[in-house]
Formats: C-alpha cells, structure tokens, sequence
C-alpha cells in the first residue's frame, strides 16, 4: 500500500486570490501525485489546510481535491476551524466535537487524530480525546495501525517551533499509546520540514508542507533580541510517500516540480541495473 501525505497547506494566506502562491503550491504537489510514478492508494491531509479557517478557503480546498482520483483523508491543525471545515467536508467523521475517526483498511488501520485547541498554537489532547483513542486501540490490539495527526509529540530541535516533551497533551497522549505494538508509526505536520525521530517505542515521520518551509536553525533563539535568521524559506513545495508492507512503513520524502535528470533506465544504465538486482537472492 502506498499513502501520500501533504501537510500545511495554509490555503487563503492571500485572502481573495483563487490563484495564490500557496494554491500554486498544492497544485504542483497533486499533479506530481496524479501524474507521476508513485500515484497512492490514498492521501492524507494532516492539518493547517487552510491559514484562517475560513469557509471560502475550504471551499478551493475542495475544489483543488476533487481532481484526486483517490481518496483524500484530512485532519485539523491550528490554523483550522472544526465548524466551516465540517460544513464543507460533511462527509469526513466526526465525533464528540472533534475530528477524529478510523479509516479501515485491508488488514491495516488508519486513525486520524484531531489536535487542535481554538486559540493555542501547540497541540492539545484533552481526556475526552485520549478515552476515545483507548477505546479504538482497545478494541483492535492485533491489527497494524497507522495514528495521523498535526502536531508531533517530539521536541525537533528547532526551538521556536518545539514541542516540550513535559507538556500536559504530549505526558496524556504518550501513557494512552503506552507501549502497544500494533502501532507502527505516527506521522505529523507542522513543523514545515521533513523529520523523522524515535519516540515511545515507535517512530515518527514528519512531513514538510506543501506552503513554504522553516529554515533549518538549531541554535538556541532569544526571543526579546531579533537576530535576523531566515525564518521561512521557499523551497520546492513538498510531500511524502509511506510504503506500507508487512514488515512496516518506510517514509520517503519528496519535493513537486521539475528534477533535473542526470540518468536514466537504458541501454547505458541497463548492466548496472542488472548487476545490483543480480547479487540478491532469488
């Protein structure tokens, strides 16, 4: 099974315009999905699709999905808003007031997580969610099991973006994962950059966005003296590509637009092909 992920869409940063540079942006990441090699069994939209959650910016988001000829799965970020989401997405479920549902698969399951608290910027994980996700967990322990949701619960090393491991929502959602192995991995957003990092006996994969990215700064941040870092940056707007076997998920992270190509599959590449492919066991 192959999923696509894009995350931090952030449609409707210029209010108005149908064609901004974030819509640009997910063109090019659907048409490299659709048009490509590496066309996914489905499409995971893991939070901040739009950048003030407002109606008319949910409404192109349809618009630029329903060119998808698979599946596409969202969840919320912080940047969006539950009420005009759900009024243009009626048909993803929601339970309690929250965003949050199963997607069954064939032998595999998919839980979208719904992290979002009106108001706060990090993420949230109240109990009302963490009883739900127990009850999921609980009633399939055998089945492998993907959990989506926006934001990481791992601190990357970008301190102004962090997530601080002793906050209240990481402590709640670490003891209800606890150590239950049919998860086998845990992908993010809202970082802007593509990360992969161990965390309580699992691994999670963090997508870069499909809006312009953080510029990558691991130095300590002083937020009383502005130093004039690069902030964000606009590279290649970007995506991913879990492939989902039985021995589990390998991520790979990929950018839309044009490659420069240096080889490629023919008569002069063939014997190096056939070399490598030639020394693994029958």
């Amino acid at each position: 099974m192959l999923i696509a992920q894009v995350t931090d869409i952030h449609l409707g940063f210029e209010p108005g315009n149908p064609a901004e540079f974030n819509r640009q942006r997910l063109d090019q990441v659907l048409q490299a999905l659709i048009d490509g090699p590496n066309r996914p069994d489905l499409l995971l939209a893991t939070g901040d699709l739009t950048e003030n959650g407002d109606a008319d910016s949910y409404a192109r988001l349809a618009e630029a999905f329903d060119r998808c000829p698979f599946p596409v799965w969202p969840c919320m970020g912080n940047h969006d808003d539950r009420a005009n989401f759900s009024a243009q997405f009626p048909q993803v479920p929601q339970q309690d007031g929250f965003i949050h549902y199963v997607i069954p698969l064939q032998g595999r399951r998919i839980i979208m997580l719904d992290t979002l608290e009106p108001g706060r910027h990090g993420g949230a994980f109240c109990e009302a969610r963490a009883a739900w996700l127990r009850a999921r967990l609980d009633e399939d322990s055998e089945t492998p099991t993907l959990i989506v949701m926006h934001h990481p619960p791992v601190e990357v090393g970008i301190e102004w973006m962090n997530t601080d491991p002793r906050e209240p929502w990481v402590e709640r959602f670490a003891a209800t994962i606890g150590t239950r192995a049919q998860v086998q991995a845990i992908l993010c957003g809202h970082i802007h950059r593509a990360i992969a990092a161990p965390w309580n006996g699992t691994t999670v994969a963090i997508c870069s966005s499909s809006a312009p990215q953080l510029g990558l700064d691991l130095r300590s941040i002083d937020p009383e003296t502005p130093d004039g870092r690069p902030m964000i940056i606009a590279d290649a707007p970007a995506f991913a590509l879990h492939r989902w076997t039985e021995q589990g998920i390998v991520s790979h992270f990929e950018t839309a637009g044009d490659h420069t190509t240096l080889a490629r599959f023919d008569g002069g590449m063939q014997p190096i092909v056939k070399m490598i492919m030639g020394e693994r066991p029958d």
